[in-house]
């Protein structure tokens, strides 16, 4: 069963990718085998996750060896599952809008509307180019998302759909069958740029960001909607987050050290360095991790610094915080994927949705 929109909703790395969520030598009872994610889909569905982000990887590196194409894998677990929904992460670029749209209206379909898409523009660009594909500047890699989405959004809600973009055009095209979902396809995207935030107010369904405090996301999602609001448009948000959640904060603690403390220091460095040339190409001179140190680094999407290490109660009070500030969803990365997932839904959600109950009767007692 799905939860209302007031609750905040949970999402989880799907770990399609070899080498786990952390760039570490520790220990991670997790495998990027589909028997292994099966059991991991079914895990999350039943300890109340609604949503799974599989990763979109074209060459190895930092960590991942090996990777399974994330539009296949997700309709292998959408196959295997019956409420979650599947996130699957495309490049614009490899894939273009009129096979995109058609691939995943049938998934659509066969899965009686599970499907949902993240359009990934691309930060790395060794992967691009080892596979022939053009690398547009920063900003163009947005513009050329963006156009990707309208066509997308386009195909999917009209018949006869024309479009003369720089990147993509149609003339006079209807898909059919549409997909089940209306109006459209659930599409998210990612990014902390100028150019990410300023797409994801005029055309996404959800902005995945990477993972900080309260004070600094509050400042992305206050931009984002003040901006979205003056395009006629809303967006809802998602933060990254790595959780460790333990019986006491001391054994959480631990377990992060240890994670740092043997962190493949070779392979960390390489993304830093792959990062900061990506984020050297921005308007502002900076990217997502900008303020990163190598700590935020081990973890690819700075899940650390979102803070959810701990205490059941701990952990359920500060994703509140997270959605006193704005935040809709929280992605979630796990050490040990099946067993933390089946651990943060017996002891950190009950607590999670308590303090929504809690916070929604204040108001109701002072009125």
């Amino acid at each position: 069963m799905s939860q209302p929109d007031s609750e905040i909703k949970f999402a989880y790395w799907v770990p399609n990718v070899s080498g786990g969520l952390v760039v570490s030598n520790i220990e991670q009872r997790t495998d990027w085998s589909y028997d292994y994610n099966v059991r991991l889909a079914q895990a999350a569905e039943e300890s109340g996750f609604e949503y799974a982000l599989t990763q979109i990887r074209f060459t190895a590196g930092y960590n991942a060896e090996n990777q399974h194409e994330s539009v296949s894998f997700s309709h292998g677990i959408l196959a295997k599952t019956e409420r979650l929904k599947v996130i699957a992460a495309i490049l614009p670029g490899p894939w273009k809008p009129a096979l995109a749209a058609k691939q995943l209206a049938t998934i659509d379909h066969l899965t009686n509307g599970r499907i949902a898409i993240n359009v990934v523009s691309g930060w790395f660009r060794g992967e691009f180019d080892a596979i022939g594909e053009e690398w547009p500047e920063h900003d163009q890699r947005y513009a050329r998302s963006e156009e990707f989405i309208r066509s997308l959004k386009g195909v999917w809600t009209q018949d006869n759909f024309s479009f003369d973009g720089k990147y993509y055009q149609f003339k006079d095209y209807t898909l059919s069958p549409k997909p089940l979902q209306k109006p459209h396809i659930e599409i998210f995207q990612g990014g902390s740029s100028r150019a990410a935030r300023d797409m994801a107010s005029r055309v996404s369904d959800w902005y995945f960001t990477n993972g900080n405090t309260p004070e600094e996301l509050k400042k992305q999602i206050d931009d984002i909607r003040e901006k979205a609001k003056a395009n006629g448009h809303s967006v809802k948000v998602g933060v990254n987050a790595f959780v460790i959640a333990r019986d006491t904060e001391e054994e959480a603690q631990a377990v992060l050290q240890e994670i740092i403390d043997k962190a493949n220091a070779e392979a960390v460095n390489a993304f830093g360095d792959a990062t900061r040339e990506a984020g050297a190409a921005t308007a502002e001179g900076e990217g997502n991790w900008a303020k990163s140190t190598f700590e935020d680094l081990v973890q690819y999407n700075d899940g650390f610094r979102t803070n959810l290490i701990g205490t059941p109660l701990q952990i359920a009070e500060r994703i509140v915080e997270l959605k006193r500030v704005g935040v809709d969803l929280i992605l979630s990365g796990f050490l040990h994927f099946i067993e933390e997932v089946e651990y943060f839904g017996e002891n950190v959600l009950p607590l999670v949705r308590e303090l929504e109950t809690q916070q929604q009767r204040v108001p109701a007692k002072s009125a």
